[in-house]
């Protein structure tokens, strides 16, 4: 099996570094990246940086992006790593390429953080690929939702069934 990751930013990807005594964020180096290595899969993988972006930051051309890429992607297996605000937005937009399967997943925290929730996420979408049929859906939280039936909950801070 060959699953191609998508970097299209988001807090998963997200670092702090110290600037001028100050800290503000930046999207840094795919957090696929360190956490494939440090799990060392039995599949191959192909690695794709599209957009570093806080998905609330994204607009439609930046999903339009994400598209093109997808659709040009010669794999039928992608995961998409993209921030939690938007990421139902661009499944939908996803969901026009209908001969593939298409994972979108994130974190809560950034994957740097002890406490994140990315690795978690990112398993489930690994798992997910063996086992979907065509299609783009959402692995965050320990669950696996067809994109058009999960919204992100602002209060309790995960997804959940529409």
């Amino acid at each position: 099996m060959k699953i191609t990751f998508v970097q299209a930013g988001g807090t998963i990807d997200k670092n702090y570094p110290r600037h001028a005594r100050q800290y503000h964020f930046e999207i840094a180096e795919p957090a696929f990246k360190n956490i494939l290595h440090a799990a060392d899969p039995n599949f191959e993988c192909e690695f794709v940086t599209i957009l570093q972006k806080d998905s609330l930051d994204m607009t439609d051309d930046d999903r339009q992006k994400v598209l093109e890429t997808c659709r040009n992607i010669s794999n039928d297996k992608i995961i998409v790593t993209h921030g939690t605000d938007t990421m139902v937005l661009t499944a939908r937009a996803l969901s026009a390429i209908k001969n593939k399967t298409i994972v979108l997943t994130g974190a809560m925290e950034p994957e740097i953080f002890k406490t994140s929730d990315a690795g978690f996420n990112l398993g489930v979408a690994v798992g997910a690929l063996n086992v979907l049929g065509n299609g783009v859906y959402v692995a965050m939280n320990g669950r696996v939702y067809a994109y058009d039936k999960c919204d992100k909950d602002p209060v309790l801070c995960r997804f959940v069934e529409k």
